[in-house]
């Protein structure tokens, strides 16, 4: 049974850090892209960051470049999200995404975790 599973949101004040975790079981995690989405009340989804299989390559939405680093441990199946010098806009619910990196339409997605910035 395919599974990714977010851990490590919470209430955070503008300015902390929250660190984000994925966990993937079912599936063969290094055949697969990684990636970050969130999702804000009243807004779609959006990608915030992407890693590639291997961890060799990552990229970043504008709104989070210099705050937020995604990387991966193959060996422990997982990926996180490091969230430092978070703003209010950074509320959402963020999910994590896995997409085969030889067919795309073979994606799975994390039930979200949410992260709150407030003060």
């Amino acid at each position: 049974q395919v599974q990714l599973v977010e851990s490590g949101g919470g209430l955070v004040q503008p300015g902390g850090s929250l660190r984000l975790s994925c966990v993937a079981s079912g599936f063969t995690f290094s055949n697969y892209a990684m990636s970050w989405y969130r999702q804000a009340p009243g807004k779609e989804r959006e990608l915030v960051a992407v890693i590639t299989s291997t961890g060799g390559s990552t990229d970043y939405a504008d709104s989070v470049k210099g705050r937020f680093t995604i990387s991966r441990d193959n060996a422990k199946n997982a990926v996180l999200l490091q969230m430092n010098s978070l703003k209010p806009e950074d509320t959402a619910v963020y999910y994590c995404n896995a997409v085969h990196k030889w067919r795309p339409t073979i994606n799975h997605w994390g039930q979200g975790t949410q992260v709150t910035v407030s003060s």
